[in-house]
């Protein structure tokens, strides 16, 4: 009986970059000439870019108005204590972060990177040196915070919290609420430190003290709304499903508009009236919930039957199987979307600069007013877009580095 022979593979081209180009790009005559226009365009786009952004933009209107996009109308000399806040924050950043990498090398190519360049824009940014001081500190914090939390997080966690629930990250939110009453007691002031009003914040503190609040307390109010929707008692599930329904039918800028304007209209004339940024955090926060709930919905759904069969099985009463088996299933099946809706609803400050509250585009738009800086939109929304692209994009990055952690999409 005769054997076929075993021919050798057919020879492969190295992986050079003129091969990837020439297979990608130059495979045909009509991808030639897409390639060639293409890079054109490209060129004199990049090209227009440089040449505005060097010659023709005017920076001033950002270095002259650095403390407004940052601090709005805070005290000067109350600066103090957002710097504190500031490295307070970095340094929560810091533990987080290092929680999420736990199981990657300690420094690796992109961290490095990311914290050279965070030091370098620290030394060369246009802020007096004292400011200068205060933001090196923070980047120390941060690093700081990150090798702690390296330290504390050296053993490997046990497969089946890795897996099937949140692991080691589920320590760091407890931090995070924790350090809020302080965080707030230093802004707004107390024990003997002057009081700033909430009329006096803006800028970037605006912005992210809403937007964190709101996702502090959307979080476990969205659980709720989901677990009643899930109920078998029907006054709750009725109860969760109308408010979900009806608020996710209604935009937010009506949500908004209701808190902002009419809210005062129809309370008596004897009730004190409510500052204006608790009733923007309201409304942020009763509007994300009823999307968050049916974000985690889906992934109360998702959590097999025969799981919740087994842990009634070995005597597991409700509150303990949605405790430990249902729930931490559920949210690390959802962590995408949850990410997504975070991101979502800290773009959704935005529309606070409707009804005059000073967060970062209320203050551009403020900037803009002054005579001095009429036309300069370019230079002030490409600043603040950045400035959102950060923020977002850094939250982007944790959610995925949270499901790699945890295998989110894999058995």
């Amino acid at each position: 009986m005769e054997t076929t022979p075993v021919l050798p593979p057919p020879p492969t081209e190295s992986p050079t970059p003129w091969n990837w180009a020439r297979k990608n790009l130059f495979s045909t005559w009509y991808n030639c000439i897409l390639t060639v226009v293409c890079a054109v365009v490209a060129f004199q786009t990049v090209k227009g870019i440089i040449v505005w952004a060097t010659t023709k933009a005017q920076w001033r209107v950002l270095e002259a108005n650095l403390p407004l996009f940052f601090a709005g109308r805070f005290p000067r000399d109350s600066y103090w204590r957002l710097w504190i806040v500031t490295a307070i924050i970095a340094l929560l950043g810091g533990l987080t972060w290092g929680n999420i990498q736990r199981e990657e090398r300690l420094w690796n190519p992109p961290l490095l990177i990311i914290l050279g360049a965070a030091v370098v824009g620290a030394l060369i940014s246009p802020i007096d040196p004292t400011s200068r001081f205060y933001l090196l500190a923070s980047i120390i914090a941060a690093t700081a915070g990150y090798l702690a939390a390296r330290k504390i997080n050296r053993n490997p966690p046990s497969p089946t919290l890795s897996k099937g629930g949140l692991g080691g990250v589920s320590w760091m939110p407890t931090i995070w609420v924790i350090s809020f009453p302080l965080i707030l007691w230093l802004i707004k002031g107390g024990l003997g430190l002057r009081e700033v009003s909430t009329n006096d914040w803006g800028g970037l503190v605006l912005t992210l003290f809403l937007a964190i609040i709101s996702i502090v307390l959307s979080f476990p109010l969205g659980v709720l709304l989901a677990l009643g929707r899930q109920s078998s008692l029907p006054v709750v599930k009725l109860f969760s499903t109308l408010y979900i329904e009806i608020v996710r039918g209604l935009p937010l800028i009506g949500i908004l508009f209701l808190g902002q304007v009419m809210l005062q209209l129809f309370l008596p004339p004897e009730y004190p009236r409510l500052d204006r940024v608790i009733r923007a955090i309201a409304g942020l926060t009763l509007f994300s919930a009823a999307y968050l709930a049916e974000n985690v919905r889906g992934g109360l759904q998702a959590v097999p039957r025969g799981q919740i069969e087994a842990a009634r099985a070995i005597g597991l009463n409700t509150p303990l199987l949605t405790i430990l088996i249902v729930l931490p299933q559920a949210l690390r099946t959802v962590i995408p979307a949850i990410g997504g809706q975070f991101i979502g609803l800290f773009m959704d400050t935005s529309l606070l600069s409707l009804f005059g509250m000073l967060e970062l585009i209320g203050i551009s738009r403020a900037v803009l007013a002054n005579p001095s800086y009429i036309g300069r939109y370019a230079e002030v929304y490409i600043f603040v877009g950045i400035i959102y692209w950060v923020f977002c994009y850094s939250m982007s990055l944790a959610s995925r580095k949270i499901e790699r952690s945890l295998e989110v999409g894999q058995r």
